[in-house]
């Protein structure tokens, strides 16, 4: 969305981007580090980081900075009013329980995917989950079965400028960090229309995902299954689980 200029809070913008320098790589950050990640001076940040901490939404021992709770309110107020995570959690959990495995839906948001919705694994308690795919999880797009699947129902135009000036950041010796080799999977994925990412985001890790389509045909999600129990061959995996995962696909588009 755009805006006019006179229309534009700078100050709110750059709170915001102090606050979103967070992440899991670094939970905690004093001004100078903040700065950099929000592309603020120093003192900007400073200022910032201790008016947030005021509000609330940060804690800080004098130096480093931290995200308080208070920062789940917005995550809360989404999860609380969005209706896609709502229409989706019953069938992940079904999904869930039939299978042993774990499900999530995911929506892409800028460079990376967002888990907006996800299973509880019901199988043997020991089984290990892939790092980070808690609900509110933020994953990189090019290395993810959800984010390659979403890259993929992108207008051409878009998609040339989601990549334009794009460092893909390898995460793995299997992660796609030339455009034109990701350009190349997009468009096989296109064909398929389904996505298989084996190790690309963490070793050890398959996952295997559908597009979710409302009833204008519009990708408005990505259903995906996540194993972390043992590498399959991607030819089993598919044929094991694609159409559980394309039934339920089918099943959600009237809820979309």
């Amino acid at each position: 969305m755009t805006i006019a200029k006179a229309d534009f809070i700078e100050g709110l913008a750059k709170g915001l981007a102090v606050l979103e320098s967070f992440d899991t790589e670094r939970q905690r950050l004093n001004a100078t580090l903040a700065a950099q990640r929000a592309g603020l001076t120093r003192a900007a940040a400073r200022r910032h980081l201790l008016t947030l901490a005021h509000l609330g939404y940060l804690e800080t021992d004098g130096s480093y900075f931290w995200m308080a709770p208070r920062v789940l309110r917005f995550s809360g107020s989404y999860l609380a009013s969005s209706r896609l995570p709502r229409a989706l959690q019953p069938t992940l959990n079904r999904l869930s329980a039939q299978t042993g495995e774990s499900f999530s839906a995911v929506v892409l948001d800028g460079e990376e995917v967002v888990i907006v919705a996800r299973s509880g694994s019901y199988g043997a308690p020991s089984r290990v989950l892939a790092y980070g795919l808690h609900l509110g999880a933020r994953l990189p797009a090019h290395a993810t079965s959800t984010g390659q699947l979403l890259l993929a129902a992108m207008a051409p135009a878009a998609l040339s400028a989601w990549l334009k000036g794009r460092s893909l950041a390898r995460l793995t010796p299997h992660t796609l960090t030339r455009p034109a080799e990701l350009r190349r999977r997009l468009a096989q994925i296109r064909k398929d229309d389904h996505a298989l990412a084996s190790e690309e985001h963490e070793l050890g890790v398959q996952a295997l995902a559908v597009p979710l389509r409302d009833m204008q045909g519009r990708t408005v999600a990505a259903l995906n299954l996540v194993l972390s129990g043992g590498l399959q061959p991607p030819e089993a995996l598919e044929r094991s689980m694609l159409p559980l995962l394309a039934e339920a696909a089918r099943e959600l588009r009237a809820l979309l």
